[in-house]
């Protein structure tokens, strides 16, 4: 029965409501939350604004000092001369190359000297095993350039050379 009456009352409010305009409500916020809300919003954007610029001038520091160029430091090591591995040919094909190392400082210099037997060895073994095709245009002495790199870093781990540059590579 409570439930009957509560359906009727809702039904007299409807019609009651159906002959009247809604009533808006109006919004309005006191004077001080007005100011509240104001102040933090200028807050907001003053102290986004400081901090940006704080960080911008520290990131303009780094990017200066970044950009004030080390001097290159190389080292040419030995010239290598190996054969190539045959396919079959009657002919060997050897390959003559000039090699240098850019390192990023010039103490790397007296780290990597002791260990220069085991670079040379490292690049020997790989270099046999190539086949001419393996070294046809920029592609193939990219990709030579490239694990020359890792195998010189592989061999003075945890020091790291910047790259393997060629002074001179002859096919024969």
């Amino acid at each position: 029965m409570a439930k009957a009456n509560a359906a009727a009352g809702d039904d007299v409010d409807a019609e009651e409501s159906a002959g009247e305009q809604p009533k808006k409500k109006s919004f309005a916020l006191p004077p001080l939350k007005i100011l509240l809300i104001a102040g933090g919003a200028l807050l907001l954007v003053v102290g986004g604004g400081t901090g940006y610029f704080i960080l911008g001038k520290k990131a303009e520091a780094k990017v200066e000092a970044a950009a004030a160029p080390k001097p290159a430091v190389f080292v040419d090591l030995p010239e290598v001369l190996v054969n190539l591995s045959s396919t079959g040919t009657d002919r060997s094909q050897y390959l003559k190359m000039k090699i240098v190392l850019e390192l990023p400082d010039q103490t790397m210099i007296q780290q990597i000297q002791p260990i220069m037997p085991r670079v040379m060895d490292a690049f020997q073994t790989y270099l046999r095993e190539l086949r001419p095709g393996d070294l046809d245009g920029s592609a193939g002495l990219y990709r030579l350039k490239e694990e020359l790199t890792r195998r010189v870093n592989a061999s003075i781990s945890p020091s790291r050379v910047n790259a393997v540059l060629f002074k001179e590579i002859v096919l024969q």
